[in-house]
């Protein structure tokens, strides 16, 4: 079943995805981030279900690290990350220029 894009459908991804990216940015990741996304693509499905398979570990270490405080967090990542078109659309908003209203002082 194809999903219209047109009528903002896909807002909810768009802003689970901004977020994401924001949140390798501001750790100055988005170069690691963009050859960790572009070498681990084919296999974007299989790592997505292995955050699943850790997401226990991960709900107990990741309130510690300020990250994933709830359990549907990190569910709704995986789901995001499982999709290749959702991983090149990562790469390209991380290879934009960094808009200077967003970028810090």
């Amino acid at each position: 079943m194809m999903i219209n894009n047109k009528a903002g459908v896909d807002d909810p991804r768009r802003a689970k995805l901004n977020r994401l990216v924001d949140w390798v940015r501001s750790r100055g990741l988005a170069a690691p981030a963009i050859a960790l996304l572009e070498i681990s693509k084919p296999l974007a499905p299989i790592g997505s279900h292995m955050l699943l398979l850790l997401q226990p570990l991960v709900g107990f270490v990741g309130p510690m690290w300020g990250v994933f405080e709830e359990d549907r967090i990190l569910a709704e990542y995986a789901a995001l990350l499982e999709d290749p078109a959702t991983i090149d659309q990562m790469v390209a908003r991380l290879e934009q220029p960094e808009s200077p209203d967003r970028a810090e002082p």
